[in-house]
């Protein structure tokens, strides 16, 4: 398996625009994790800011997230991301430290 490839993002949307992005965001869910290569996908809302929306992914290799982001409503999102968000999206790319075992 090539090197994995692990991220945390977190939205913090204009208060106007919440609940549109939360629903535009859960649109998501479903068809990424239909995507070769996605091995985890999952959309958060933070218990102490109702409204912050964290996301959390995993991909088998950075040439799976990088075909992801080029979907063409991905790139959308990326561009129009700041008709919705206070700040721009801050994403953490993590290192797995403990053995992946999924089959």
């Amino acid at each position: 398996m090539d090197q994995l490839v692990t991220l945390v993002g977190t939205a913090r949307p204009k208060t106007e625009r919440a609940e549109e992005l939360k629903q535009l965001l859960l649109s998501f869910v479903e068809p990424t994790r239909q995507e070769p290569g996605c091995l985890e996908y999952h959309f958060h809302e933070d218990r102490d800011e109702p409204g912050v929306f964290v996301f959390y992914e995993a991909w088998r290799s950075q040439a799976d997230l990088d075909a992801h982001l080029a979907l063409p409503h991905l790139r959308d999102f990326q561009e129009r991301r700041m008709d919705y968000l206070t700040e721009d999206l801050e994403i953490r790319f993590l290192t797995m430290r403990s053995p992946y075992t999924r089959a």
